[in-house]
C-alpha cells in the first residue's frame, strides 16, 4: 500500500453554509482536519477498519486527496480511501434526530458510526444524508469513518475526470473522495423535508409543494410566509392531511406599483420565504429560502425569459482551481469568477460537465447569472452506465430545482456515453428517456439532449465549432438549411441531428466556439496559438462579430473561463488573473452590429 505524500500548501476552509436554498439554523460544520488512509489492496473492510481505524495520516476536508489543499497532493489513482473523525453533539441537541449529510463524495461512499454501518451513496455529484439518531450517543465522542471506492470506469459519471494514468486531451486528473461540506443538522421528530418551489410568472404566483418527513397523528399546520426586502407580501397556513401537500398562492401586492417584481440578470430579484411548521401548536421545524419570479420558454425559434427574447451570451465554465481542482476554494472565489464573468459582459455560464456547488448557484441566484445545469458524462454505453447515470441525473434535477438562475438542463454533451447515438437506436431511446424523465420532473426548462450535435429531441439544437476565420465560420452558417437539415456536416464531420430526427424550429445556440491560446502558454487551445492581445482580440471579435450576423441564431457559449490543468484556452488563467484586460472583452460582447 502506498504511503501518504504530504505537501505544504495555503490553508483553505469552507466554513459557509453549504446549503443556502433551504436553510436551517441548527446545523454542524464536519470539514476540517480528519484521519486518512489509502487502501489499494482493499483490505479495509475485512480488517474492520470501521470498527478499529489505524489511519495515521491527516487530510483536510473537503478537499480529495489529489488536491494540494488536502494537504497531500497525490495526483495518483487510488481506489479506495478511508477518512474518520470524532463527532460531539451539543447538549442543546441531544433530544433532536441528528442527520449527516455530504454535499458531494465520489464514487462509492459508505458510512459507518461508533462501527455500526449506516449507509450508502453511488454517485459523484449530488448530496445525499443519512439519518444516524439511532447510532449516536450524545453522551460522548462518536467516531465516523467513511470509505469511499472509486474506479477508471467509464460506465460512471466522471465528467472531465481522467480514466487513465495521465491527463489527456480535455480530461484532467481525477479525484477521489469526500469533496463538497460534510455537516450534521439537527432536527425535530417532525420537519419539512423538502418544498419544490414553481413561479408561475403569467399569472402572478407561485406553487409550493410540500414534503413532511412524516404525519403526526396530533394537529399540524404548515405556515409559509413570504417577504421582498423585509416587508410582507402574503401569509398562510394549510392543514396537511398526507405528507405530500401543494398549495398555489398570488404574491400580487402593494409593496411595490408593479405589484411583482421579476428576477432577471439585470435585476435579480428574490422573494425570502420561511416555512414553519407547527404540532399542537407548537413550533418543531423553520426552513429559510427563497425563489425568484422568472418563466424561461420557448417561441417562434427565440428562448424566452419572462416572455421577452433574451441573447444569451455565456462562457463555458469547468470550475477548476489551481490548489483545489474540483471543490471552490472559498465564496469568495465563487464570488470573484461571477463578478469577472459580468464583468466581461457575459450573461450566463454554462457549469460545463459539472455538477456545481450550492453556494455557487446561490451566488447566481444572487447576482443575476444565468446556468445551464450539466451533467457529467460517461464514455461508455451499456445497462450499468444508463442506471448509474439515470439515477443521479434524477437526484441532480430535484436537488437543484428551486435555483431561478438555472435556466437548462444539458444532461448529454458531445455523444460522450452514446458514442454510436447517430445510428444505434438504443442510445437513441436513452436519450429520450432522459429528456422526459426531467421534463417530468420540471416541465419549464428546456433540455437540451446531446449538446454539440447529432441531437435527438432537444428543446434547443446546440452546435460546436471552433473555426478560428470568422468569414469562413460566417459563410458556413448564414444558409441555415444544409446544417440544420442534416444535408452536410456543420463541423468535425459532425451532423446536427442523429438518424431519424428532424430540425423542429428549436432555437439555435452555438454553445462552443473560439478556445484561443497565447503562444508563450504551456498547454493547448483550440487551433493556431496567438502571440499578442491584439491578434487574440483580432480573432475573438470576428468569431463573435460572424455568430452575431446570424439571424437565426439565439446566442453563444465561449470556451472558457479559466484555464484548467493542461487546457489553457481561458479567459483567465488558473489564478484568475485575466490575460486580456476584462473591458476589452466586454466591449466586442457588447458590440452590436
Amino acid at each position: 500500500m502506498k504511503e501518504t505524500i504530504t505537501t505544504k500548501a495555503k490553508t483553505y476552509q469552507r466554513t459557509e453554509y453549504p446549503r443556502p436554498q433551504y436553510q436551517r439554523h441548527d446545523w454542524q460544520n464536519l470539514n476540517g482536519t480528519w484521519k486518512f488512509s489509502f487502501d489499494d489492496n482493499n483490505m479495509g473492510e475485512k480488517s474492520q477498519w470501521h470498527s478499529k481505524p489505524p489511519f495515521a495520516n491527516e487530510i483536510q476536508v473537503p478537499f480529495t486527496y489529489e488536491t494540494k489543499a488536502s494537504g497531500i497532493g497525490d495526483e495518483t489513482f487510488h481506489p479506495y480511501v478511508w477518512y474518520q473523525r470524532q463527532l460531539q453533539i451539543p447538549n442543546e441537541h441531544a433530544d433532536k434526530r441528528v442527520i449527516l449529510r455530504f454535499q458531494a463524495s465520489d464514487y462509492l461512499t459508505k458510512v459507518w458510526i461508533n462501527g455500526v454501518f449506516v449507509g450508502s451513496h453511488a454517485g459523484g455529484y449530488a448530496a445525499f444524508s443519512f439519518d444516524i439518531s439511532d447510532v449516536i450517543d450524545t453522551s460522548k465522542d462518536n467516531e465516523l469513518v467513511v470509505k469511499v471506492e472509486d474506479s477508471q470506469s467509464c460506465y460512471q459519471p466522471r465528467g472531465k475526470q481522467r480514466w487513465i494514468d495521465n491527463n489527456f486531451g480535455c480530461w484532467y486528473v481525477q479525484q477521489t473522495g469526500i469533496w463538497q461540506t460534510v455537516w450534521l443538522e439537527f432536527l425535530p421528530e417532525t420537519t419539512l423535508d423538502n418544498v419544490k418551489i414553481t413561479p408561475k410568472l403569467d399569472t402572478n404566483s407561485v406553487d409550493f409543494e410540500y414534503q413532511l418527513n412524516y404525519l403526526p397523528k396530533e394537529p399540524c399546520r404548515i405556515e409559509t410566509t413570504i417577504q421582498f426586502n423585509g416587508e410582507m407580501v402574503k401569509q398562510f397556513s394549510i392543514t396537511p392531511n398526507r405528507i405530500n401537500e401543494q398549495m398555489e398562492v398570488s404574491i400580487v401586492s402593494d409593496f411595490h406599483e408593479w405589484k411583482v417584481k421579476h428576477w432577471t440578470p439585470e435585476h435579480p430579484n428574490l422573494y425570502d420565504v420561511t416555512f414553519k411548521v407547527y404540532v399542537e401548536e407548537a413550533l418543531t421545524d423553520e426552513v429559510n429560502s427563497y425563489f425568484g419570479m422568472r418563466k424561461i420558454s420557448i417561441k417562434d425559434g427565440k428562448v424566452l425569459l419572462n416572455n421577452t427574447p433574451i441573447y444569451q451570451k455565456l462562457l463555458l465554465d469547468q470550475g477548476y482551481w489551481a490548489d483545489t481542482m474540483l471543490t471552490p476554494p472559498s465564496d469568495d472565489a465563487m464570488i470573484e469568477d461571477i463578478e469577472k464573468t459580468i464583468a466581461m459582459g457575459y450573461n450566463g455560464v454554462r457549469k460545463h460537465q459539472k455538477v456545481e456547488d450550492e453556494r455557487f448557484l446561490y451566488w447566481c441566484d444572487k447576482k443575476g447569472l444565468l446556468v445551464w445545469s450539466e451533467m457529467a458524462a460517461t464514455y461508455e454505453f451499456s445497462d450499468v452506465a444508463i442506471e448509474n447515470f439515470t439515477r443521479e441525473w434524477q437526484e441532480i434535477v430535484k436537488q437543484h430545482y428551486n435555483h431561478p438562475s438555472i435556466i437548462t438542463w444539458v444532461p448529454f454533451n458531445e455523444s460522450w456515453g452514446v458514442p454510436q447515438i447517430f445510428t444505434d437506436r438504443k442510445q437513441q431511446t436513452f436519450t429520450e428517456a432522459i429528456y422526459y424523465l426531467t421534463k417530468s420532473i420540471d416541465a419549464d426548462r428546456p433540455v437540451i439532449v446531446n449538446d454539440g450535435w447529432e441531437h435527438t429531441i432537444s428543446d434547443i439544437i446546440a452546435l460546436h465549432d471552433y473555426e478560428e476565420l470568422g468569414d469562413v465560420f460566417y459563410d458556413r452558417y448564414k444558409d441555415k438549411e444544409p446544417i440544420l437539415e442534416n444535408k452536410i456536416p456543420h463541423n468535425n464531420g459532425k451532423y446536427a441531428f442523429a438518424q431519424g430526427y428532424s430540425y423542429k424550429g428549436q432555437p439555435v445556440i452555438i454553445t462552443e466556439y473560439g478556445g484561443i491560446a497565447f503562444r508563450d502558454e504551456k498547454g493547448w487551445g483550440y487551433g493556431n496559438q496567438v502571440s499578442t492581445t491584439e491578434a487574440f482580440l483580432n480573432r475573438f471579435q470576428q468569431i463573435t462579430d460572424a455568430i452575431k450576423k446570424l439571424p437565426y441564431v439565439s446566442g453563444y457559449c465561449y470556451t472558457q473561463t479559466t484555464d484548467v490543468q493542461q487546457e489553457v484556452n481561458g479567459l483567465l488563467k488558473e489564478n484568475r488573473e485575466p490575460k486580456v484586460a476584462l473591458e476589452k472583452i466586454k466591449e466586442v460582447n457588447d458590440r452590436r452590429l
